[in-house]
Protein backbone atom coordinates (compact mmCIF):
# COMPACT_ATOMS: atom_id res chain seq x y z
CA UNK A 1 0.00 0.00 0.00
CA UNK A 2 1.29 3.65 -0.73
CA UNK A 3 1.91 6.23 2.01
CA UNK A 4 -1.15 8.38 0.38
CA UNK A 5 -3.60 5.83 1.11
CA UNK A 6 -2.04 5.17 5.01
CA UNK A 7 -2.80 8.85 5.54
CA UNK A 8 -6.19 8.65 4.58
CA UNK A 9 -7.25 6.51 7.10
CA UNK A 10 -7.95 7.49 11.10
CA UNK A 11 -5.46 6.47 13.44
CA UNK A 12 -7.53 3.48 14.96
CA UNK A 13 -7.29 1.94 11.30
CA UNK A 14 -3.50 2.32 10.88
CA UNK A 15 -2.91 0.81 14.14
CA UNK A 16 -5.43 -2.25 13.23
CA UNK A 17 -3.23 -2.37 10.09
CA UNK A 18 -0.26 -2.66 12.18
CA UNK A 19 -1.50 -5.19 14.26
CA UNK A 20 -2.20 -7.39 11.01
CA UNK A 21 1.17 -6.52 9.47
CA UNK A 22 3.00 -7.58 12.51
CA UNK A 23 0.75 -10.83 12.84
CA UNK A 24 1.35 -12.02 8.63
CA UNK A 25 5.48 -10.75 9.90
CA UNK A 26 5.38 -13.90 12.40
CA UNK A 27 3.74 -16.01 10.01
CA UNK A 28 6.16 -15.61 7.83
CA UNK A 29 9.19 -16.11 9.81
CA UNK A 30 7.28 -19.18 11.40
CA UNK A 31 6.65 -20.55 7.56
CA UNK A 32 10.54 -19.71 6.98
CA UNK A 33 11.38 -21.52 9.80
CA UNK A 34 9.55 -24.64 9.02
CA UNK A 35 11.07 -24.56 5.24
CA UNK A 36 7.68 -23.15 4.39
CA UNK A 37 7.98 -19.63 2.82
CA UNK A 38 7.60 -19.35 -1.18
CA UNK A 39 7.40 -15.82 -1.63
CA UNK A 40 10.67 -14.69 0.57
CA UNK A 41 10.24 -11.08 -1.15
CA UNK A 42 6.94 -10.75 1.27
CA UNK A 43 8.75 -10.63 4.55
CA UNK A 44 10.67 -7.31 3.41
CA UNK A 45 7.26 -5.91 1.58
CA UNK A 46 5.77 -6.58 5.04
CA UNK A 47 8.69 -4.86 6.95
CA UNK A 48 8.52 -1.87 5.35
CA UNK A 49 4.79 -1.51 5.49
CA UNK A 50 4.62 -1.74 9.06
CA UNK A 51 7.59 1.06 8.91
CA UNK A 52 5.29 3.21 6.83
CA UNK A 53 2.23 3.08 9.07
CA UNK A 54 4.16 3.65 12.26
CA UNK A 55 5.76 7.05 10.43
CA UNK A 56 2.29 8.18 9.43
CA UNK A 57 1.33 7.25 13.07
CA UNK A 58 4.51 9.38 14.78
CA UNK A 59 4.21 12.40 11.93
CA UNK A 60 0.25 12.50 13.16
CA UNK A 61 1.42 12.68 16.90
CA UNK A 62 4.18 15.24 16.53
CA UNK A 63 1.98 17.76 14.64
CA UNK A 64 -0.76 17.53 17.40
Amino acid sequence: MKVVEYRSKSDDELQEEVRDLKKEAFNLRFQKASGQLENTARQRQVRRDVARVKTVLNERLNSK
